[in-house]
């Protein structure tokens, strides 16, 4: 496979996330907007604690909902994070303003995305989806760490780029799923 075959795959995979977000808005409007940063790597960090979880117990589970929709959730809590560490917690946005804020976000993460597959030609097709887990758990708690520091690092990148590394994590995660014949609530 080459790039193009992988923004292929990336944007599907965007698709299915920012379709779920913009149903998920209309549901409950922009209600994550009171959340701060923190809150939001919390609730990632619940969803990838939980696809661990499932990992180990091959696939048993008391919850009818597989990993894919926590992969999904995470895509979509990492860019509600990026847009709340632009705005800071504050009132609701209007679906339209939430909406191209997310694309914005998204597409930052993209791009980060298409220059790193460049210089790693392509190694994330090598990887399991549980190691995508467990780099995404990583990640998490040096975000926790950087947060508990007021969000200042003396050499690391910021928060910021490891939210956008989380998205392309997760979605690297959906495109393998995918290719597993995995769907809905598996």
């Amino acid at each position: 496979m080459d790039m193009s075959d992988t923004q292929k795959e990336f944007k599907n995979e965007i698709d299915r996330c920012r379709d779920i977000f913009i149903k998920k808005m209309h549901d409950y409007g922009t209600s994550w907007r009171i959340m701060r940063p923190s809150s939001l790597t919390d609730q990632i960090y619940i969803k990838a604690q939980r696809i661990r979880s499932l990992e180990e117990k091959k696939g048993a589970r008391a919850v009818d909902e597989g990993i894919l929709p926590e992969f999904i959730g995470i895509v979509n809590y990492c860019a509600m994070a990026l847009i709340q560490l632009n705005l800071g917690a504050g009132d609701p946005l209007s679906p339209d303003k939430a909406t191209e804020l997310y694309d914005a976000a998204i597409q930052e993460a993209t791009q980060l995305m298409l220059n790193k597959n460049h210089d790693y030609d392509e190694a994330w097709r090598m990887m399991r989806v549980s190691s995508f887990t467990d780099i995404i758990l990583q990640k998490l708690l040096r975000t926790k760490e950087i947060e508990d520091h007021q969000g200042k690092t003396l050499i690391s990148e910021g928060i910021d780029a490891n939210y956008m590394d989380m998205i392309n994590y997760a979605l690297f995660a959906l495109i393998k799923l995918n290719e597993a014949g995995i769907k809905g609530d598996e």
